[in-house]
């Protein structure tokens, strides 16, 4: 049953990974589960800060554990960079609240450049800094400038074997706090990419100014300036184009850890959402008794499990990465754009039901609904996730390759590729596997069948109809033709997760009506754009669909919605 796919603490046994990581797992929950609901609200509406959850993480060893890929770890056989539980600890932070998660999330691409870095002396001194229980910053962004890496404001002036550099930074999660900033700048003296240098910075060094929390919130996110501060050649992570492609791989790290939190948000939120209506009697009856209600309950419900199929998937290509595989670059900006995005919409569906109980301040609910509007725009917005997709759209539909299947991965193996990424560029030469098998696996599905429909005329579209280069340049057009690619490839994974899974025919089918009304809805807004051509508004009618109707199968999930009341609660 598709039930226990939905993360519940009191349930929780992390089956599949080693004693450590499955000890730091429960221990992180059991921290959570102790301090209590009320505490963890109070926190989040007075804007604490986290000294309590670094103590415990400090003192557990939980970020060093979880964050020292194998090569900086010493003689500790527990450290390594593991995809799989961090994605694990991802959702149980998104769980709790997304204060704890940031604070992990710019860690994790504060280490980045490092971990890419020939910097030996770096490398261990961030180890050392784990150790101790710091947390990481990661500054690229900056006010003017955004995360435009064409241009940065930050300026190092050489001096003797090293530089001065003065400078502000804009929105720099952790900012406060960390012991190792990596700062994005560009050498005065040298024009162009080979200008631009990586280096470390601390935020306690005296010619480290903290302006502000740009934001009003428990999480940090901070603007600093660098008045002459002192880098020494010990200090620089990265010359040149090298600093280019870092700050991009460093992106492509870390933004596949917003899927998970965003499922963490989403469960937590369908545990009171679920229990509220359920107990909520409307004109003399249990709210859960309209239709409606069941109709939003259930699709909120399919649409989280689809999320947490897919990532679970994707942590596999990710693991499974190399210099001859590098289909997770699809399936990056993938969990970044459409799992966050699906986040939203069970938020929102959910929302509709429980509606003035979502803005009370005793609820988990209420941070929820504003935490999750976040994700889609952190790392990167919707459009410029689904502008990099549209780069793999020919070969991944078209064009095929023969590769090995991809088993699950919860084996206790360090990801180095990650961090030996190389130049970020050649997008367009990226293979994949067939996608059709997947689909094929579970034809006999009817809404399987029609999105298999939906996505073999996107292939018509492609050779037939595609944009030309006049509309190449309509960035409005291409993101509805974005839409409908990521569409098939979200159904392509999570098939590939269900069969590995086994998952119920009947939550899997309810889905698929889900996502054949999602492929026909991005079609109908294809066929009213301005620039939409007379071929591809006639494309656009005849790719909708209408799902498979089946009143016992909507029945039988909706059971397993129903089952949730009461699950789970967490105690004050």
């Amino acid at each position: 049953m598709a039930a226990p796919l939905l993360f519940n603490p009191q349930t929780y046994d992390p089956q599949g990974f080693d004693a450590e990581t499955s000890r730091l797992l429960r221990a992180t929950v059991d921290w959570f589960e102790a301090r209590g609901k009320r505490r963890l609200i109070e926190d989040y509406r007075t804007r604490a800060w986290l000294a309590d959850f670094l103590a415990f993480s400090a003192k557990e060893g939980l970020f060093a554990t979880f964050l020292t890929p194998e090569a900086a770890a010493g003689d500790n056989p527990d450290k390594r960079w593991d995809t799989a539980r961090i994605a694990a600890l991802n959702e149980i932070f998104g769980f709790y609240g997304l204060d704890y998660w940031y604070a992990w999330q710019v860690t994790v691409l504060g280490l980045g450049p490092v971990w890419q870095s020939d910097n030996a002396d770096a490398r261990a001194r961030a180890a050392q800094l784990l150790d101790q229980g710091e947390v990481f910053a990661f500054g690229l962004s900056e006010k003017s400038h955004g995360a435009d890496i064409y241009n940065t404001d930050m300026l190092l002036t050489p001096e003797g074997d090293g530089f001065r550099a003065t400078g502000s930074k804009y929105y720099i999660g952790n900012g406060n706090a960390a012991g190792l900033v990596s700062v994005f700048g560009r050498r005065t003296d040298v024009e162009g990419p080979d200008g631009y240098v990586f280096f470390a910075a601390d935020s306690r060094h005296e010619a480290y100014h903290l302006v502000k929390n740009v934001v009003d919130s428990s999480k940090y996110v901070s603007e600093f300036r660098l008045e002459d501060y002192p880098v020494t050649a010990a200090d620089v992570l990265h010359t040149g184009r090298a600093a280019f492609d870092a700050a991009l791989n460093t992106v492509n790290v870390g933004k596949f850890n917003l899927c998970t939190a965003s499922i963490g948000i989403c469960e937590h939120a369908m545990y009171e959402a679920v229990t509220h209506a359920s107990n909520r009697i409307l004109y003399g009856r249990p709210v859960t008794a309209f239709p409606h209600v069941r109709r939003e309950l259930t699709d909120a419900y399919v649409r989280l499990v689809g999320m947490k199929l897919f990532s679970d998937r994707a942590v596999d290509y990710f693991r499974t990465a190399g210099p001859d595989d590098r289909r997770y670059l699809l399936f990056n900006p993938m969990t970044k754009m459409k799992v966050t995005t699906e986040g939203e919409k069970v938020i929102d569906l959910m929302w509709d039901v429980i509606a003035a109980k979502g803005f009370e301040k005793d609820n988990y609910f209420a941070q929820a609904a504003i935490e999750i509007r976040g994700l889609p725009k952190l790392e990167g917005t919707v459009h410029v996730n689904l502008a990099l997709i549209l780069k793999f759209m020919k070969n991944h539909l078209l064009d095929p390759a023969p590769y090995e299947p991809v088993p699950t991965r919860r084996d206790a193996a360090d990801d180095d590729f990650l961090f030996r990424q190389g130049p970020a560029r050649g997008l367009g030469s990226v293979r994949f596997h067939d996608w059709r098998p997947a689909f094929d696996a579970y034809a006999t599905l009817p809404n399987v069948a029609r999105l298999r429909e939906q996505a073999d005329a996107l292939c018509e579209f492609v050779k037939t109809a595609a944009p030309d280069e006049a509309q190449s340049r309509d960035l409005d057009l291409l993101l509805s033709v974005g839409q409908l690619f990521a569409l098939v490839v979200h159904a392509q994974l999570i098939l590939e997760q269900a069969k590995l899974t086994d998952l119920d025919a009947d939550v899997l089918d309810e889905l698929f009506a889900v996502l054949v009304r999602d492929f026909s809805a991005h079609a109908v807004e294809l066929y009213g754009k301005d620039s939409a051509t007379e071929a591809q508004q006639n494309w656009a009618l005849g790719a909708v669909r209408r799902p498979a109707v089946d009143e016992d199968r909507s029945n039988r999930v909706w059971q397993q919605v129903e089952a949730l009341s009461g699950t789970y609660e967490m105690a004050p």
